[in-house]
C-alpha cells in the first residue's frame, strides 16, 4: 500500500515525558518517519504536570470546543499543540479538566490506575480521532503505543467504520513491556455500548474488569499488524500476537530501524 501520511497515538512522548522506552520510541520514530518524506501527527494526553510555558503549548482555538459525551456526560474537549525540536514536528495534546489535571503525577500513577481510566481512554481516543477529522487529514496508517491508546483500534474498526477519514486505514498496535496494575472499571462494556459499538466486538468485556492482556487482546483483534517495541515482552502478550496471526515486526533495537517500519507499513 502506498503510505504518505501516519497518524501516531501516544500514551507518552519525550520530551514531554521522562524518556521511557515508550515515551522516546514515539518522538524518535514519529520524527524519523517525518524526515522520510512522509507527512505525520502526533497525538498524546496533556497530563497536569507537563508545563506548558516551558514546553511552549498553546491552544488550539479552531480545534477545540467540541464536545465528547461520555457514559451521558458530556466532556469539554480542549486541543494544544508544541512543535518538537529540531525536527520541527507539532505534537497535539488532548486536554480535559477532569481527566488530565488531577492527581497526576510525573510517575503517571493515574495513567496506570485510576478508577476512571476507561473513560480517559475513551475520551483521548475519541478526542484524538475526531481531531484529525476536524484537520481534513485522511492517515494511511495508525500507529498506537501505549494501554491508554489500546481502545483505538477497536474505534477505528468500528465506530469509524464508514468514515472516509477512517475507511481505508491501517491500525498498528505496539507491544511494550509496560502495565496496567489496575484493571479498568467493570462498566467498560457499558460504555461502549452507549457509544453504539457492536455487541460481537465488545461482549468479552460484560461483566469483567479489562486487565492488560484483555485490552492487548481487544486491541490486536482490530489491528491490521502489530510492532514489537521492547526487547522483553511478557509470555503472555506474546502468545496472543502469535495467536493472532497478524503481520509482526519483532524488536528493532533502542535506535530503531525506521526503514523496516516503513516497510512494514507499506506491506498491510
Amino acid at each position: 500500500m502506498d503510505v504518505n501520511k501516519v497518524l501516531f497515538i501516544s500514551q507518552e512522548i519525550a520530551p514531554y515525558l521522562p524518556e521511557t522506552p515508550m515515551a522516546t520510541m514515539s518522538r524518535d520514530l514519529s520524527q524519523a518517519v517525518q524526515e522520510k518524506g512522509i507527512e505525520v501527527r502526533t497525538f498524546m494526553p496533556k497530563y497536569g504536570f507537563i508545563n506548558e510555558r516551558r514546553n511552549q503549548l498553546h491552544e488550539v482555538i479552531r480545534l477545540s470546543g467540541m464536545n465528547l459525551i461520555i457514559d451521558d456526560t458530556d466532556h469539554p474537549l480542549i486541543i494544544k499543540v508544541a512543535t518538537l525540536q529540531p525536527a520541527h514536528m507539532q505534537v497535539y495534546f488532548i486536554f480535559n479538566e477532569d481527566y488530565f489535571a488531577r492527581n497526576i503525577t510525573k510517575q503517571l500513577e493515574t495513567v496506570t490506575s485510576p478508577e476512571d481510566n476507561d473513560e480517559r481512554s475513551i475520551f483521548f481516543v475519541r478526542g484524538t480521532l475526531e481531531t484529525v477529522k476536524k484537520l481534513r487529514w485522511v492517515p494511511s496508517v495508525i500507529h498506537c503505543a501505549g494501554m491508554i491508546s489500546a481502545l483505538a483500534p477497536l474505534y477505528i474498526k468500528d465506530y469509524y467504520a464508514d468514515d472516509p477519514s477512517y475507511r481505508d486505514t491501517k491500525v498498528v498496535f505496539s507491544i511494550f513491556d509496560d502495565d496496567l496494575p489496575q484493571p479498568l472499571d467493570e462498566r467498560l462494556y457499558d460504555k461502549l455500548k452507549f457509544d453504539g459499538l457492536k455487541e460481537s466486538h465488545i461482549k468479552a468485556l460484560k461483566g469483567k474488569r479489562a486487565d492488560k492482556l484483555m485490552l492487548t487482546k481487544l486491541a490486536l483483534e482490530h489491528s491490521d499488524g502489530v510492532v514489537q517495541c521492547a526487547e522483553h515482552v511478557c509470555p503472555e502478550v506474546m502468545d496472543l500476537v502469535k495467536k493472532s496471526k497478524l503481520p509482526f515486526l519483532p524488536y528493532q533495537g533502542e535506535s530503531g530501524n525506521v526503514d523496516a517500519y516503513i516497510d512494514f507499513y507499506k506491506s498491510l
